[in-house]
């Protein structure tokens, strides 16, 4: 078995390439699908994959920046999907709200994850099965004390987590029809953390995600006690490719929730 604790040392490696880079200038390009890259996504992809190639060897990683180059291992029932900086628009303005993700993936489920966000000292991680937590990180990198954390019973009012950047006016009108105490706006994949430890009830995802976007956070939001579910009810699924509608690794739209009863009366009233 891959420790959870051996992810959360290579997430830490990954955070102090980001914020070495982070620290200085740096340059911001374009990839082909015109999303931006930096080189503090590629110093991160490059240590943590080593990392991972010493504490699982032999099991297939997905990473974005290898990916964007066609550069996908063969992979199977099991695989480790890593984006090594999540929320890359956050990075380039400096708001902090980036993270290094890593989600270990078993039979198309996400059973171990990792969310760091190097710039705001802050760690989430979670194992199925074993529950979920929280942890400072301090500014040499190094993690604290886990604090564990859960989901909570969906309140009267809901507090709904969205993007900073993307498919805001879709999540909106998807809450508009619930009783919304009001929306708190996160980068990068921290969402999942809010819903995680019991700060948020829902985050409805609309537009195109990939699989290294959201498995650390669905590992850790299951640990933690909640879910993930495409809008018809059924799994997100990982390990997507060869689809004549879509391309390889992407997601569709999806509600990351905490609570199961309310996502459950959700379903049933359509």
């Amino acid at each position: 078995m891959i420790d959870l604790s051996d992810l959360v040392d290579a997430a830490l490696l990954g955070g102090r390439e980001v914020m070495r880079v982070y620290a200085g200038g740096f340059e911001t390009r374009r990839k082909a699908d015109d999303t931006p890259v930096t080189e503090a996504d590629h110093a991160s992809e490059r240590v943590v994959v080593a990392a991972l190639a010493r504490i699982a060897p032999g099991v297939p990683v997905v990473a974005e920046e290898a990916a964007s180059e066609g550069r996908v291992p063969d992979h199977a029932e099991r695989f480790i999907l890593l984006d090594p900086l999540d929320g890359t628009r956050e990075f380039c303005q400096r708001s902090g709200e980036f993270t290094v993700n890593i989600g270990l993936v078993e039979n198309g489920v996400p059973v171990a994850g990792v969310i760091l966000a190097p710039a705001l000292g802050l760690l989430y991680a979670g194992r199925l099965g074993k529950g979920a937590f929280r942890a400072a990180v301090d500014a040499d990198g190094v993690a604290g004390a886990p604090e564990p954390i859960a989901t909570r019973r969906a309140p009267s009012a809901l507090v709904v987590a969205a993007s900073r950047s993307h498919g805001v006016e879709a999540a909106s009108a998807f809450a508009a029809r619930l009783p919304v105490e009001r929306f708190v706006q996160r980068g990068s994949s921290l969402k999942y953390g809010l819903v995680a430890e019991g700060a948020a009830d829902l985050y409805p995802r609309f537009g195109r995600t990939m699989e290294w976007d959201t498995a650390a956070g669905e590992a850790i939001l299951v640990a933690a006690g909640g879910g993930v579910l495409r809008l018809d009810g059924s799994p997100l699924g990982y390990g997507k490719r060869g689809r004549a509608d879509a391309i390889d690794f992407a997601n569709p739209d999806f509600l990351a929730y905490g609570d199961p009863a309310l996502v459950a009366r959700l379903f049933e009233a359509g």
